[in-house]
């Protein structure tokens, strides 16, 4: 299982339709969470995430929209008992931030708390497990911002059955096939794993931008990716705001995605001055069709 679920898709200030960005990613058995915007954690329940399998909080930037919910969400996540670790990363003033809150409350968290600083001189790999990686790479914003490429890895082999049965293989060995084992038979054969299972899947990846003036740089890590998520906090007439304030249009994000080779582009982030979402779609389509929004509560899979 490889998706991601929209909590928030909204900019800066919330409406009683849509709320700041927050995003769930699901690997496997474990969530991730990109962003906290005010409100994550009723979103949360509202959608049915179930919080304690978040070990992994991924913090884009400091501006508001963005990290508002995370206090909260932690406090809860006590308060309900929890004792796993979790891991934020984050820019480093965020630390100090959250420090100065538990502090000024008195409250001390039930679990362990890591917290990884991001910079962009160290920009690269900072989740490396069996079947996921993820990394994060900067991206042109009013203050430092991180986008995060997460890679969902495929490495067990595909057996093939009626081969593996045809070179008498017994089923207890299969484990190995799939971790790439060659087969020794107890009349000297040697079975090569090639023989009998194919190559894994291919890995899948899914791109998340973040905030961010329209930037060509960004095509290198959106290059083929499975999913992007792009921001379009503005529809096109509007580009030069877009740029005043570091942030990209739907046209705009749309010719990234395109000129990356992605499969799909996840939009979102939309100013509060729009009450509806279609027209962005309108403008993205004709140059990037397989566009969507990112409707909150809707799961995408990557």
């Amino acid at each position: 299982m490889f998706a991601v679920t929209i909590l928030g898709n909204n900019s800066a200030i919330p409406t009683t339709d849509r709320h700041p960005t927050a995003q769930v990613v699901t690997c496997n058995e474990q969530l991730l969470l990109i962003d906290c915007g005010e409100g994550t954690q009723v979103q949360m329940t509202r959608y049915k995430i179930r919080r304690s399998r978040i070990k992994h909080i991924f913090i884009s930037h400091l501006h508001g929209d963005h990290y508002f919910g995370l206090i909260g969400l932690l406090n809860s996540l006590s308060l309900l008992g929890r004792t796993e670790p979790l891991t934020i990363y984050a820019t480093p003033e965020l630390e100090a931030i959250l420090q100065l809150q538990l502090e000024c409350a008195a409250t001390q968290l039930k679990f362990d708390l890591h917290f990884v600083p991001l910079r962009a001189e160290n920009a690269g790999i900072i989740v490396d497990e069996k079947d996921l990686e993820v990394r994060f790479f900067p991206v042109r914003h009013r203050i430092p911002c991180f986008g995060f490429v997460i890679e969902q890895r495929r490495k067990k082999r595909k057996i093939i059955p009626e081969q593996a049965q045809a070179y008498e293989i017994p089923a207890a060995y299969y484990s190995q096939l799939q971790e790439g084992a060659d087969y020794q038979r107890k009349d000297g054969v040697l079975v090569k794993n090639h023989w009998v299972t194919l190559p894994p899947a291919p890995s899948k990846k899914y791109v998340y931008c973040a905030d961010t003036i329209y930037d060509e740089e960004l095509i290198a890590q959106m290059e083929h990716a499975d999913l992007v998520y792009h921001e379009t906090t503005y529809l096109h007439g509007l580009a030069q705001r877009a740029a005043e304030r570091y942030h990209s249009t739907s046209v705009q994000a749309a010719t990234l995605a395109a000129r990356a080779g992605a499969k799909r582009l996840l939009i979102g982030h939309f100013s509060s001055k729009y009450t509806e979402l279609q027209p962005f779609l309108d403008e993205c389509r004709p140059v990037f069709e397989n566009t969507e929004l990112s409707v909150e509560g809707a799961t995408f899979l990557i």
